[in-house]
């Protein structure tokens, strides 16, 4: 993966039931309980992979930011009533040797299974209101994801972002509908067709990262060790639920998309 991409996958065992644990607490990681959860143990800088399925092993379908909340839980597995819970010993439990925990969430326009070692209880209600710094911030972020995600999908690890089911995820909702239909000539994040890449760089433009509520992230990387730099637009999106930040322009000089 190149430099700068990380991933939060949760191979660790979660633990379902404490010893002694009152039954809301075995009711809450099995569709119940809290009305709210968010993301808890990500780095600022990394995301949760959202998967097909409970697993390592499926494909990545999307990601939840650090700290993201407001999260809705469907189910998780693997599944245990409240009455097996309680009435097991922590010997037991041990004896069980469960398999590591997973749910499937949403945040009310991405579903998937992430990692359930992942999530708590949400602590706060979703706030709607966005500082220019944190909107900045979330589109670095947005912009390594969308590396990251097309570099999995070279590898057939992910769904492109590129592609209809994805794109949202990414871009305007009025620009993804058109991703979702092109052929492609030359890569659109590299611009080329035969691609080494190294010393991926994404950064906000130092000099005027935010101009009139639009954001200016840059990527710079070499390809046959040959500089390239590629510059993104970025506004928020109000055909969006919650209006995210999402790429309008993808700029390399001579063309751009769209």
């Amino acid at each position: 993966m190149p430099n700068g991409f990380k991933s939060s996958t949760g191979t660790a065992i979660f633990s379902l039931f404490a010893a002694f644990a009152p039954v809301e607490a075995t009711a809450q990681f099995d569709g119940h309980g809290p009305d709210a959860w968010q993301v808890t143990g990500v780095a600022t800088d990394d995301w949760l992979n959202l998967r097909m399925g409970p697993g390592t092993d499926y494909a990545i379908i999307g990601s939840f930011p650090s700290g993201a909340t407001g999260l809705t839980m469907t189910t998780c597995v693997p599944f245990m009533t409240e009455g097996q819970g309680i009435m097991l010993s922590q010997a037991e439990r041990t004896l069980l040797d469960l398999p590591p925990r997973w749910c499937l969430m949403s945040n009310g326009r991405t579903h998937g299974w992430v990692a359930a070692r992942f999530l708590m209880e949400a602590t706060a209600a979703v706030s709607q209101d966005q500082s220019s710094e944190k909107m900045i911030a979330d589109a670095v972020l947005l912009v390594k994801r969308l590396y990251a995600r097309h570099y999995q999908a070279m590898r057939g690890e992910a769904l492109s972002p590129l592609g209809a089911s994805r794109a949202r995820d990414f871009f305007m909702a009025d620009m993804a509908d058109d991703l979702g239909q092109r052929h492609w000539q030359a890569d659109p994040l590299y611009d080329a067709q035969d691609t080494d890449i190294g010393n991926l760089r994404i950064f906000a433009d130092p000099n005027h990262p935010m101009l009139r509520g639009m954001i200016t992230v840059r990527a710079e990387f070499t390809n046959f060790g040959q500089p390239q730099s590629v510059v993104f637009n970025l506004r928020a999106d109000p055909a969006q639920f919650d209006a995210p930040v999402r790429i309008m322009r993808i700029d390399h000089g001579d063309w751009s998309v769209p």
